[in-house]
């Protein structure tokens, strides 16, 4: 992302714009980055602010508000109350609807590797049967249950090292996490595979960083759009209107993702049943269609998983 924008000649102009994050070190990689951006590439200095809530910690309860969309909630009240300019957030962690109109995401820059990775002492189809494989995503489970049914899937939160912890500790044999978290943090070496897009569907955003203030800020709002990367916008806007159609959250077993290459779009959405079947569609359009074909294929999926059974009825509250 930093390699995007030209370095700007003389001196960093206006006050410091304070940038809230999350205190993890994935975190604080990932507005470090923006950091970097908004002061060589856009010419504004640049305060982080790092914020904690209890959501970061391992003991949070596994209900159905994560870590993430505590820290999601925690940031967007800050920039509301004044005490932060800028929320930068992993895009996959806001949700779909119910938004905000105080708030606007005002720039998604490039996205990074949208790929998952499993971190262990030997690949997905090397573990032993019965090896317990930590992760708390449901779209996770769902499609690892498909490539490899007789392994344990046991519920993990926390930051990174927290959940590679659970591996030192003997909690569990593996852990799966984003391959774009991993790097951002400098622990690739420690990943054993790296999945396909076709084997571990990405979750709709996954790999892009979202960029977030307040709507009546016009001018920071033109400021921060200098760092948006078009093509990845429409990305993923394509992928996160498939669950916004479906009617269903990030917490729930769905897959997107879309590459757009200036012209035209190809996006993948996959969708499963609690009963663990899945339904799985594929599409091309112009960039600028992106919308229809997203309501298409979230059709298609809703349709295949009806004729082929009870109808997936799950929905974030």
């Amino acid at each position: 992302m930093i390699d995007d924008f030209p370095y700007l000649v003389g001196e960093l102009t206006g006050s410091p714009l304070r940038l809230g994050t999350r205190a993890s070190r994935m975190a604080i990689a990932q507005a470090d980055t923006v950091a970097h951006a908004l002061r060589f590439g856009v010419g504004r200095e640049v305060e982080i602010v790092k914020i904690t809530a209890a959501g970061d910690a391992p003991a949070a309860p596994h209900g159905r508000q994560s870590d993430s969309s505590v820290f999601v909630t925690a940031l967007r009240e800050q920039v509301l109350r004044g005490d932060i300019d800028v929320a930068v957030h992993s895009l996959k962690d806001l949700p779909s609807t119910s938004t905000d109109p105080r708030l606007t995401v005002a720039a998604v820059p490039r996205r990074d590797d949208p790929r998952d990775a499993l971190v262990a002492g030997a690949r997905l189809d090397e573990l032993p049967a019965g090896a317990r494989v930590g992760t708390s995503s449901a779209r996770r489970v769902a499609m690892l249950r498909a490539l490899r049914p007789d392994l344990t899937y046991v519920p993990i939160r926390g930051n990174i090292e927290t959940r590679i912890g659970h591996i030192i500790a003997g909690t569990v044999d593996a852990v799966v996490l984003a391959l774009a978290g991993l790097r951002r943090i400098g622990r690739i070496a420690e990943i054993a595979q790296i999945f396909a897009i076709d084997e571990l569907l990405p979750a709709p955003g996954q790999g892009a960083v979202a960029i977030e203030c307040l709507t009546e800020r016009t001018d920071l709002r033109h400021t921060l759009g200098r760092l948006t990367d078009a093509r990845t916008r429409t990305a993923i806007t394509a992928e996160r209107d498939v669950l916004a159609y479906l009617r269903v959250g990030r917490t729930d077993p769905v897959g997107a993702y879309a590459a757009d290459d200036g012209h035209l779009l190809t996006l993948t959405a996959a969708l499963a049943s609690p009963d663990g079947r899945w339904a799985r569609a594929t599409g091309t359009c112009d960039s600028w269609n992106a919308t229809h074909l997203s309501f298409e294929l979230a059709t298609d999926l809703l349709t295949q998983l009806h004729d082929s059974g009870p109808r997936h009825a799950s929905a974030e509250t």
